[in-house]
């Protein structure tokens, strides 16, 4: 009897599949199943938001509605600031508020291998999320693509919702949280700082956003900016005062050219003898956006890693 007591124990205890315990093995292991235990309900709801607004995406585009289209995108929009204040102020904050770092750095892991772990897993969560998010916002938005008007490629509904730029901005702003927190170690102040910061980075973005392209120039022969306008590809966005005057000489004057002239005939005859032929106008084609996307994505992901540097300077010492 005992015997066979002891058999069955042994196969249960070498079943494949299980461990010496008869529980299924994890598919995490270690730090890595340590931090997304004590994260997994802000992961597991990244995720699952995130689906769900992929689905969401995929529904209205395969009824080519497009009521939904400025309400999702600017709900797209405000991701890397959420995820900026309530995941990356957090994630080492909280540790910090309330001596959770002080009994990790006490055990036999290093300040180095736990930094290391929780970044890691909360960039790739962030990455697969917002991966899927551009993915399925820039299928959506080729439908309309070929109808695009001059403005809509370089809104930031669009052009901050697609390409490598969500994933850049989001992972900006967790990371710039994170570095924060570390520094505050205090979680809810940490977090309003956080906001100040994600909300800063979008304006600064914002406002570099059309240097980030190679501006084009055209010239027209006739005096008609309708004439000069209209001579632009598809698509093209039109620089702000970027249409002035062309002389015989290939000068450019300003708009203020002949504005003192109190008649028709009167600014006819100064613009002959300013010896304007035509206008000169500057945009950018939409055939740049792929590559101005990459390009502003890579000075973001650039400032992301001098972050990580920072941190793991930083959090070498103070990191407790």
């Amino acid at each position: 009897m005992s015997s066979l007591t002891s058999t069955s124990t042994t196969t249960k205890a070498t079943a494949p599949g299980t461990t010496g315990t008869g529980r299924l093995p994890r598919p995490l292991k270690g730090m890595t199943w340590l931090v997304w235990r004590q994260h997994r309900a802000a992961f597991w709801t990244i995720l699952g938001v995130s689906a769900l607004a992929v689905a969401c995406i995929v529904f209205q585009r395969s009824q080519s509605q497009v009521d939904g289209y400025t309400h999702i995108s600017t709900g797209l929009r405000l991701i890397p600031i959420l995820l900026g204040v309530f995941l990356g102020a957090p994630l080492f904050a909280g540790d910090l508020e309330n001596g959770t770092a002080k009994l990790v750095v006490t055990q036999s892991v290093s300040r180095t291998r736990w930094l290391t772990t929780k970044l890691a897993l909360t960039a790739l969560v962030v990455v697969v999320s917002t991966v899927a998010l551009s993915v399925a916002f820039g299928w959506w938005w080729s439908l309309y693509k070929s109808e695009v008007t001059a403005s809509e490629w370089l809104s930031e509904s669009t052009f901050n919702n697609t390409g490598p730029v969500p994933v850049a901005l989001a992972l900006l702003s967790v990371f710039g949280g994170v570095a924060i927190g570390v520094v505050l170690r205090r979680t809810l102040m940490a977090m309003v700082v956080t906001l100040g910061f994600t909300v800063v980075v979008q304006l600064v973005w914002s406002h570099f956003l059309l240097s980030l392209g190679n501006v084009v120039t055209r010239t027209t022969s006739r005096a008609s900016a309708e004439t000069a306008v209209e001579t632009l590809p598809t698509g093209a966005h039109r620089m702000d005062g970027s249409t002035p005057y062309l002389t015989g000489d290939g000068k450019l004057l300003g708009w203020g050219t002949c504005a003192d002239a109190q008649t028709e005939q009167a600014r006819e005859l100064c613009m002959q003898k300013a010896d304007v032929v035509g206008w000169s106008v500057d945009y950018l084609p939409i055939s740049q956006m792929n590559g101005m996307q990459w390009f502003g994505a890579s000075i973001l992901l650039a400032l992301t890693a001098a972050i990580t540097v920072f941190l793991f300077f930083w959090g070498r010492k103070r990191l407790a």
